[in-house]
């Protein structure tokens, strides 16, 4: 019974943090995708487009 206990917080645990972590890749997706051309620019204007 305490196994089943302790685990529950755990997993809980786990789900905010995966829950966390796939906002911020979305944000840094949506912002990948809104800013990605003017990223592109600025590297390939210092010479660092192909280095990615």
């Amino acid at each position: 019974m305490e196994k089943e206990a302790r685990r529950v917080p755990t997993s809980l645990v786990i789900a905010l943090f995966s829950g966390a972590f796939l906002l911020v890749s979305l944000y840094a997706f949506r912002g990948w995708i809104d800013h990605g051309a003017d990223i592109f620019l600025a590297l390939a204007q210092n010479g660092m487009a192909w280095c990615l």
